[in-house]
């Protein structure tokens, strides 16, 4: 299983961490091994002084495939769910600053909470709303009008480059607001009015 992640996928996200807008889908993945299910709480890693919320819609791919046309790609998902990407955003600038590869600011382990899944057939793919919660208080509000690269083209895109497996997850960005957390914040996401995720950190 494979988790795929978009960066940069929301204009004012991308102005908010200093960055242009780009022209195809920058793409990083992230182990198994970053998942957290189950709302389990996270524990606070002892390797970050600056952890950071990234609150997306995660699509769930459905079946195998490779090089998947535009015609085709809303048959290869059929679920949709609430995921964070935690990133540890001190050791990520350093890494910037380098030319290093950012692995070890996105990918470690339960940098993924991931929440429950919906049919994505219960809503318009354009238009789906999703909001970040912490400690009780709005801090991202986002809808996927505002996508760089909607649900389709990244399932085209991604396919040119790795085949499909069911089972596998995309990231599809986080719109602005992104912040720091601390010990004994609760993270939440919603789709709409739905609660989909529930994390503390310890």
């Amino acid at each position: 299983m494979k988790i795929f992640c978009i960066g940069k996928n929301y204009a004012e996200h991308a102005a908010e961490m200093g960055g242009s807008v780009p022209d195809q889908p920058l793409i990083f993945m992230k182990p198994s091994t970053a998942l957290l299910l189950e709302n389990k709480a996270f524990y606070y890693p002892t390797f970050t002084k600056n952890l950071h919320y990234e609150g997306e819609i995660v699509l769930k791919i459905k079946k195998n495939g490779r090089h998947i046309q535009p015609e085709f790609a809303s048959d290869y998902y059929d679920y949709i769910g609430f995921g964070f990407d935690l990133t540890a955003r001190d050791l990520q600038d350093e890494c910037k600053k380098k030319g290093h590869p950012w692995e070890i600011a996105k990918a470690f382990d339960h940098s993924a909470p991931l929440g429950n899944f919906v049919s994505v057939h219960d809503y318009d793919i354009h238009n789906i709303s999703f909001t970040t919660h912490l400690n009780g208080v709005v801090v991202q509000e986002g809808n996927t009008a505002d996508l760089i690269f909607d649900f389709n083209y990244l399932v085209c895109y991604i396919s040119r480059y790795f085949q499909f497996q069911t089972g596998d997850l995309i990231f599809t960005g986080t719109p602005a607001g992104v912040g720091p957390l601390k010990i004994g914040d609760v993270l939440e996401g919603f789709i709409g009015d739905k609660k989909m995720l529930s994390c503390e950190i310890k």
